[in-house]
């Protein structure tokens, strides 16, 4: 099982903790709402957990995987913000120590972006989480 199908694993088990065992130190997080990356496990590690809190109803829909040199993974979702849908990918990059190296998120529409910006940016802001 890849790191990215065990994140998923330990996602739809609510078991948080078995999902971040699958980030390699060195992660680098793409967010769909801020331009720079947060770097670290310690730091995507936190941002996730928070993301976790904020999305209700999230459910993986379907699965993609490439078998190229630099191996690649997407989860795609739903999931809901308050009133607002949303529908989003994540995007995984795996390492050469086979956890995942760069992950990075898209999200539509933009109007269930809006609302996880906004329900999500006071929370990272309190937790002192920085991109860049």
């Amino acid at each position: 099982m890849s790191a990215a199908q065990r994140f998923r694993a330990g996602v739809e088990a609510a078991d948080i903790e078995a999902a971040l065992a699958t980030l390699a130190d060195d992660i680098v997080f793409h967010s769909p709402a801020v331009f720079k990356e947060y770097r670290g496990k310690e730091t995507v590690s936190a941002l996730l957990r928070l993301v976790f809190e904020t999305f209700e109803d999230f459910r993986y829909t379907d699965e993609l995987a490439g078998d190229g040199a630099d191996p690649v993974h997407a989860l795609i979702f739903r999931a809901r913000v308050g009133e607002r849908e949303l529908e989003g990918l994540d995007l995984m990059r795996i390492g050469a120590d086979g956890l995942i190296a760069d992950f990075t998120v898209m999200i539509r529409p933009l109007s269930g972006l809006i609302a996880l910006a906004q329900a999500l940016g006071p929370k990272v802001q309190a937790a002192g989480l920085t991109a860049g």
